[in-house]
C-alpha cells in the first residue's frame, strides 16, 4: 500500500508540475512564483499585488489551455487503451470509430451556415456531428452481420470516416469563404487557442468520468485481452461490457474533439509506450496511460506556442510530428524483441 501511495503522489506531483510548466512557459515567460501567486489570489484571495496583464494571461489563457490539454490527453489515451483491448487491434485509436470525422462535419456545418459564433456554438455542432457519426458506425456494424463484431466496427469506422470527411470537404469547397476555410482548417488540425473556463468544465469531468468507468471494468478488459470467447468463459457479459466501454470511449472522444478539434497519435502512441513500462494489466495501464497522455499533450501545447516565434502551430501538427517517429520506433523495437 505504501508503494502504491508513493506512486499516486508522484503521479499527482508530475501532473501539477507539468501544468505549472505549461502556464509559465510561452512566448512571454512568466515566473513560476508569479503563477502560484495568481492562483493564490484567484482561489483564496491572498491579495498579492500583480501586473493585471500577467494575471489575465495566467488565469484566462494559459491555465485553461494547460488544464484542457491535460484532460484531452488523458481522455484520448484512456480511450485508446480501451479500444485496443476490446477490438484486439494494436492500431485502434479514438478516431477509428469515425467520431473525429463526424465532429469535423458538425463544426463545419455550424461555421458555414452561420448558426452561431464562438467556441460554444462550434463545440455544440462538433459534438452533435460526433454523436451522429458514432450512431452511424454502430448501425453499420449491427446490420452487416452477426460475425466478427470487432472487425465490423473497424470497417464501419473506416467507412464512416471517409463519408464524413467527404461531406466536410464538399461543404468547405462549396460554401465556405476563404476566411472561414482558413479558420476551419486550423481547427481541424487541433486548436487550443479558443479554450476558456467553460471548456475546462466540459473536458475535465469527461476525462475523469471516462477513466473511472474504464478502471472500474479493468478486470473485464484484462479478460478481453485473450478474446471475447475467453472473457465470456470467465463470466464477463461480453455484449454489455463492449457496448458500455465503446460508448464511453466514443462520448469522451466526442467531447474532446468538440473542444479542441482533431488531435491524432495520442490515443495510438501513448498506450503502446506505457505498456512497455507498466505492463498489460489494466489496473496499472489505464491510469498510467491517462497520466502519459496528459503530460504529452501539455508538452505538445507548449511546443506549439514556442517553436516558431510569433506564431502558434496547431497542436495536432506537433503531436503528429512527435508521435509518428515514436510509434515507428516502438514498432521496430517490438520486431527486434521477437
Amino acid at each position: 500500500m505504501t508503494a502504491r501511495l508513493i506512486l499516486v503522489f508522484a503521479a499527482c506531483a508530475a501532473l501539477l508540475l507539468a501544468v505549472l510548466a505549461g502556464v509559465a512557459i510561452g512566448e512571454t515567460p512568466i515566473a513560476p512564483a508569479v503563477v502560484l501567486q495568481v492562483l493564490a489570489n484567484k482561489l483564496w484571495g491572498a491579495g498579492y499585488v500583480l501586473d493585471p496583464i500577467d494575471e489575465g494571461i495566467v488565469w484566462n489563457y494559459r491555465l485553461t489551455r494547460a488544464l484542457v490539454a491535460a484532460a484531452c490527453g488523458a481522455g484520448l489515451a484512456t480511450c485508446g487503451v480501451v479500444l485496443q483491448s476490446l477490438l484486439r487491434n494494436p492500431l485502434a485509436d479514438p478516431y477509428l470509430l469515425g467520431i473525429s470525422a463526424g465532429a469535423s462535419t458538425g463544426a463545419v456545418l455550424v461555421a458555414v451556415l452561420g448558426l452561431g459564433a464562438g467556441a460554444v456554438s462550434l463545440s455544440a455542432g462538433a459534438f452533435a456531428g460526433a454523436i451522429c457519426a458514432f450512431a452511424l458506425v454502430i448501425l453499420l456494424a449491427r446490420v452487416s452481420g452477426p460475425t466478427g463484431t470487432s472487425a465490423q466496427i473497424i470497417l464501419a469506422g473506416i467507412a464512416g470516416s471517409q463519408l464524413f470527411n467527404a461531406i466536410t470537404a464538399f461543404m468547405i469547397t462549396k460554401s465556405a469563404s476563404s476566411e472561414q476555410a482558413r479558420g476551419i482548417m486550423f481547427w481541424l488540425l487541433g486548436n487550443l487557442s479558443g479554450v476558456r473556463w467553460p471548456s475546462v468544465w466540459m473536458a475535465v469531468p469527461a476525462a475523469v468520468l471516462g477513466l473511472v468507468i474504464c478502471v472500474w471494468h479493468r478486470r473485464a478488459l484484462d479478460a478481453f485481452t485473450f478474446g471475447a470467447d475467453s472473457a465470456a468463459s470467465l463470466g464477463i457479459p461480453v455484449r454489455r461490457v463492449q457496448l458500455l466501454l465503446i460508448s464511453c470511449a466514443a462520448l469522451v472522444t466526442a467531447v474532446m474533439v468538440s473542444i479542441v478539434g482533431s488531435i491524432g497519435f495520442v490515443g495510438l502512441v501513448i498506450p503502446h509506450a506505457v505498456r512497455l513500462l507498466a505492463g498489460t494489466g489494466h489496473g496499472r495501464l489505464l491510469p498510467a496511460s491517462a497520466l502519459g497522455g496528459a503530460l504529452f499533450l501539455i508538452a505538445a501545447d507548449v511546443l506549439s506556442r514556442t517553436l516558431i516565434k510569433g506564431q502558434v502551430i496547431p497542436v495536432g501538427v506537433v503531436t503528429a510530428l512527435v508521435g509518428a517517429p515514436v510509434f515507428a520506433l516502438i514498432l521496430i523495437g517490438r520486431r527486434h524483441a521477437r
